[in-house]
């Protein structure tokens, strides 16, 4: 299996920083956007070494924890707030919780654009201001990629992190290579299977493994029709009420810990779930599938403020994506989570003190590919049928 050897050493500071972010992103305030004066305290993950603050939010995994390598260079510091990363999560921030206000930069899972666009919420990325961007991987030039970055024509989202997600397993507990989402609804493995409780994870990959395997007639598992989401869960009901579910995880300490207590031996899961438990000491493999991978990437989305942005602060938050589109951030993000980033990473990495430069292009190798021989279906975060997509997960909630 592709990185099966990489230690992990630092994805225990990963977890550190989603907690220590989380409980500040509790209780900080973001700041103004549109203004040039923010709080200079450091909080929620920020450096507090300027009078002027980027205010960027986003989730657990793009956080560097500290962002000096931008600011001892720049007259603005950054003040990092974790976020939700669930499509209703982050409109509901946006639209109605004053995200439009407090942030400048917004960093989820791409793919989420389109409502937000409509709502105001985001500027187009004026990518000829970004030095790095042309430097960067192409994935998002694809159809499917563009979807994930983009809408009417424009660019919306840079992409800062790449990933192939699939199913975790344990090898000790299962005498053979997993090599499809079969084995979740395995008999062999009843009672010891979870998936992630999300349609746009464990919801597009069983469809991709009932469209692969000619067991429905599902046209895109991207974007079904409500009569195929229906199809969908209802094969997932049958499975449930079978006993084929331990549970429907949602969390990460909740996954790492459902393996770790070998209460499950497959699992719908993120592959840093993995990397957890081989810091553990525990022998765990993420699976290539047949039906491939479930693509995305994390992206910077450009806040559109209510009031108009002054000159320095646009330039500011400009400087600071391309930025992050350099080796220092890449090859931090890379070793602190096992996510591929950008291109500069592995160079950086493997030329200055305090990177693993194996481990980082190990890493990227590894979701390359993913990327480039193996594919798979992007995730879908905005259906068309998004109604109809939550009122079908939520019968499978409630079976």
């Amino acid at each position: 299996m592709p990185n099966s050897n990489r230690t992990r050493r630092s994805f225990t500071k990963l977890a550190g920083l989603g907690a220590l972010t989380a409980a500040a992103g509790c209780t900080s305030g973001g700041g103004s956007s549109g203004g040039d004066e923010t709080s200079t305290d450091g909080s929620a993950g920020g450096d507090g070494g300027s009078s002027q603050q980027i205010n960027y939010g986003g989730i657990a995994t793009v956080n560097a924890g500290e962002w000096s390598g931008f600011t001892e260079s720049s007259e603005w510091g950054v003040n990092f707030v974790t976020i939700g990363n669930s499509p209703g999560d982050i409109l509901s921030t946006m639209v109605a919780g004053g995200g439009r206000q407090n942030y400048d930069l917004l960093a989820p899972v791409g793919g989420i654009q389109p409502p937000l666009v409509e709502q105001g919420a985001l500027q187009p990325v004026d990518t000829d201001r970004l030095e790095n961007w042309d430097a960067q991987y192409d994935y998002w030039e694809t159809e499917q990629g563009q979807a994930f970055v983009g809408d009417g024509g424009d660019v919306y989202g840079v992409p800062i992190v790449w990933q192939g997600d699939s199913i975790a397993y344990l090898p000790g507990e299962v005498d053979r290579e997993i090599t499809s989402y079969g084995a979740l609804f395995d008999d062999e493995f009843a009672g010891r299977v979870a998936i992630e409780d999300n349609y746009t994870t464990a919801g597009q990959k069983t469809a991709m493994y009932l469209k692969a395997n000619d067991m429905a007639d599902i046209d895109d598992p991207r974007n079904m029709t409500e009569s195929e989401i229906t199809t969908v869960v209802d094969f997932l009901i049958e499975q449930k009420q079978s006993g084929q579910f331990r549970t429907m995880w949602s969390g990460f300490e909740t996954a790492v810990s459902l393996m770790s207590e070998k209460e499950v031996v497959v699992m719908d899961t993120w592959e840093p779930v993995v990397f957890a438990l081989r810091d553990q000491g525990m022998e765990a493999e993420y699976a290539t599938p047949d039906e491939g991978y479930l693509l995305w990437a994390m992206v910077d989305y450009v806040v559109n403020p209510p009031d108009e942005r002054s000159q320095s602060r646009t330039d500011a938050i400009y400087d600071f994506v391309d930025w992050q589109l350099s080796g220092w951030y890449g090859a931090t993000i890379t070793q602190q989570t096992g996510y591929m980033t950008n291109p500069a990473a592995v160079p950086y990495a493997e030329e200055n003190e305090g990177f693993d430069g194996e481990q980082v292009a190990d890493i990227h190798e590894g979701v390359q590919r993913k990327f480039d021989e193996i594919g798979g279906s992007w995730q879908q975060r905005w259906p068309d049928n998004r109604e109809a997509y939550e009122e079908q997960w939520q019968r499978l909630r409630n079976a």
